[in-house]
């Protein structure tokens, strides 16, 4: 998911994608920990998601508190 199409999120959509991204993130680890997994970089590719989503809720909450 880009940057791009993370900001274009609202709050609600930003926290479910977050919770969604953490779910799964978490499920590819067991699986990749008990056998491996297809594709090892889609584990790279959900922990950059899950950053890009947190980052932009940290934005947003700090351009709340400045306002």
């Amino acid at each position: 998911m880009k940057q791009s199409v993370v900001r274009e999120k609202s709050d609600v959509e930003l926290t479910e994608s977050l919770e969604l991204e953490l779910e799964n993130y978490s499920r590819m680890k067991k699986n990749h920990a008990v056998s491996q997994i297809e594709n090892p970089m889609l584990l790279k590719i959900s922990k950059r998601t899950i950053a890009r989503l947190k980052t932009e809720v940290r934005k947003r909450e700090l351009t709340k508190k400045e306002n």
